[in-house]
């Protein structure tokens, strides 16, 4: 009934996908951003936000997004990691205790962890949902995030992570939101690249059992959060062979 139900929603809330849009000459500066690929939700049984079991959806998100990871930074093209980090006495609701600052949880994903002595990887730790207000400083209202992009002249964004239709989802509307009132010159597009996103499952049956807690199924929330972020204006690609030659850095 569920893959029914999918199938259904797929086919009336399309989501259009195709190719990265970097082909030949005048080919736009790309910035890779990778959210919250930390072990609090990657690994499994790392934290109560973690895969209880191996997951083939987040595991071919960690795969994809580490081999991409890599190529950024071997051709030395910028690359933005945001880590979700808490405070233990400050609660995120509504969801349980994760990622709490100090703790493995909170660190990058053994696959990246090499990123935090790269010179191309900027990371930033956010006690939030969505990273770009959690890139903002709470003492001069400056933004990382949006230095970041400024200062290598990005104009096209490629992002990558966890949760697609919460974190991912969050970050891509803030973003193209900034793009649109001008505040992130001189960003042009933002594109999802769907293999290399993922969410967690919680079936209803499980769900049901548990306090205050809503069903959230895999492949539906991942659909939907695609869907969400192609209203608010992102591009989509989701070639399981992407042409990485086709990523020429040029400035246009």
């Amino acid at each position: 009934m569920m893959s029914q139900t999918i199938d259904l929603l797929k086919k009336e809330l399309p989501v259009e996908e195709g190719r990265l849009p970097l082909n030949g000459d005048g080919a736009k500066t790309t910035g890779l951003v990778l959210v919250d690929l930390v072990n609090g939700f990657c690994t499994v049984g790392a934290g109560n936000l973690a895969p209880k079991v191996a997951d083939k959806q987040i595991s071919e998100m960690v795969e994809e997004s580490a081999r991409i990871a890599r190529l950024f930074c071997e051709k030395k093209w910028p690359v933005f990691a945001f880590l979700d980090t808490h405070h233990p006495d400050i609660p995120e609701h509504p969801y349980p205790p994760h990622c709490i600052l100090g703790t493995d949880e909170a660190n990058l994903i053994p696959a990246l962890q090499w990123l935090e002595n790269d010179p191309s990887a900027t990371l930033r730790r956010k006690d939030c949902i969505d990273g770009f207000l959690g890139s903002i400083d709470k003492h001069d209202g400056s933004n990382v995030f949006v230095d970041w992009v400024r200062n290598n002249d990005i104009k096209l964004l490629l992002v990558v992570g966890i949760c697609t239709d919460i974190c991912v989802l969050d970050f891509v509307s803030s973003a193209l939101s900034a793009r649109n009132r001008g505040f992130l010159s001189p960003l042009e597009d933002v594109v999802v690249y769907s293999r290399a996103c993922a969410t967690y499952d919680l079936p209803l049956h499980i769900a049901e059992t548990l306090k205050d807690t809503i069903a959230h199924p895999q492949e539906l929330m991942h659909h939907i959060g695609l869907y969400m972020a192609q209203g608010r204006g992102a591009k989509e690609i989701s070639k399981p062979n992407l042409n990485y030659k086709a990523l020429d850095n040029s400035v246009d």
